[in-house]
């Protein structure tokens, strides 16, 4: 790989992570929406998964901000920047119980998708933490997705 192109590849990283960061804010805030406004039979099983969810994005969201900052990136840091870079969408707010849990499977079947993407650039340029942190995130991100689709039946 030449200078050029590892320097391309690393921007290219930085977006990716920046990306995310993106996508971990919108998600917070949608979980959050969610936990708030969940009603139904299932009101006191997901009042408390999406609490542990929004957690979690949390730790999540500080992490790879984290990174991007280790390597001398900015990461997004308003509303705006999140929702212009952002792949996923904000709640509605007209979603029912099962349409919330679908929405998160889907939010984090992109992201999942996405951070693969990321593992890949990231190994591009020899980035293993970052790739690391990719293949985690991933790694909880499709597990969460197995149990909500659990939850649907």
């Amino acid at each position: 790989m030449t200078k050029a192109s590892n320097k391309v590849n690393t921007a290219s990283l930085e977006q990716v992570l920046n990306r995310q960061v993106a996508n971990l804010n919108v998600l917070y805030v949608k979980i959050h929406n969610f936990h708030w406004y969940v009603k139904g039979e299932q009101f006191f099983s997901l009042h408390v998964k999406f609490e542990n969810l929004y957690d979690e994005v949390t730790v999540k969201m500080d992490e790879v901000a984290e990174r991007l900052l280790s390597i001398k990136g900015s990461p997004a840091a308003t509303m705006k920047e999140y929702l212009e870079l952002s792949t996923i969408q904000e709640a509605t707010g007209k979603e029912d119980a099962r349409g919330m849990v679908q929405s998160l499977i889907e939010d984090f079947a992109t992201i999942s998708e996405e951070l693969t993407e990321g593992i890949e650039l990231a190994e591009q340029v020899t980035d293993q933490p970052t790739a690391d942190l990719f293949i985690k995130t991933r790694s909880d991100f499709e597990k969460h997705q197995w149990m909500l689709r659990s939850f649907l039946g």
